[in-house]
């Protein structure tokens, strides 16, 4: 009988593989990182240069793994810039957002000081105005 997780498990030999691809792939960009590009061919040539690879094979799969990992490399950075930027847009936008609303509150309370000051300027005439008035009684 089988079972059913067994269909879907990776044989240890593929993962054994991968690792040492990615470990000696490791070992080449901790050296030569900027001199590869993401053009998968021109990777093949650039280990030639570097290295003694005699699989053509294992060259293959490591000029792909190179290309893929400066591929990734390149799209986080990007991704990061545009974050960065958006963030960097909110700031200014939020920014402008609080001048706006303190010019509006520095008008409103303006505009409330010049209602009290003329209430009071009215209300002082009024008083003034009552005590000179000639008393009739």
């Amino acid at each position: 009988m089988c079972k059913l997780g067994d269909n879907y498990k990776i044989p240890p030999q593929i993962i054994h593989r991968v690792d040492r691809i990615r470990r000696l792939v490791m070992q080449v960009l901790d050296k030569h990182k900027n001199e590869f590009t993401t053009d998968f061919t021109e990777n093949k040539k650039i280990l030639d240069q570097i290295a003694i690879i005699r699989s053509k094979g294992l060259k293959n799969e490591m000029a792909g793994f190179i290309t893929k990992y400066i591929k990734l490399e390149a799209a986080t950075k990007a991704q990061k810039q545009q974050r960065e930027a958006r963030a960097e847009a909110e700031r200014e936008e939020q920014a402008e957002e609080i001048e706006e609303t303190t010019a509006q509150v520095e008008q409103t309370s303006e505009q409330v000081e010049e209602e009290n000051t003329s209430e009071i300027d009215s209300e002082q005439e009024e008083i003034v105005m009552e005590s000179q008035a000639p008393e009739s009684n």
